[in-house]
């Protein structure tokens, strides 16, 4: 009896816990990153995947451009971020060291380069005859 009676308590205690946890705020950021990414060709890139973290390499996260290629990382804190994008198999450079201060927003144009070989989404095919 004294078993269950602890078990209980100690399960009761846990749950409450829990939900005390995930009740807590989450202290996000007020400062934004936004930007576009450009192929190769100097058109924007629809849902091209845009990796972020701190630039001490702390909670890399990604998010996805819109059908005109645009990006917006909101809710950041206050810090240096590095910025990459990659698409239809072609990355740009990591853009580094972007400082970001409480409540500010700042814009970055991210470049799709070519590798040794050109992937065939950037390569026009000749309409068969």
């Amino acid at each position: 009896m004294r078993r269950v009676l602890f078990l209980t308590v100690t399960f009761l205690l846990a749950l409450a816990a829990a939900r005390g946890a995930a009740a807590a705020p989450q202290h996000r950021g007020s400062s934004t990153l936004n930007g576009v990414v450009l192929g190769p060709d100097d058109k924007p890139v629809a849902h091209a995947s845009v990796s972020y973290q701190s630039s001490g390499g702390n909670a890399p996260h990604a998010v996805h451009t819109d059908a005109q290629g645009r990006f917006t990382i909101s809710g950041l804190r206050a810090d240096s971020y590095d910025v990459r994008a990659s698409g239809k198999g072609v990355s740009s450079e990591w853009e580094r060291n972007i400082p970001l201060r409480a409540r500010q927003t700042k814009t970055v144009t991210l470049r799709l380069i070519y590798a040794k070989e050109i992937p065939k989404a950037y390569v026009k095919s000749k309409p068969k005859q």
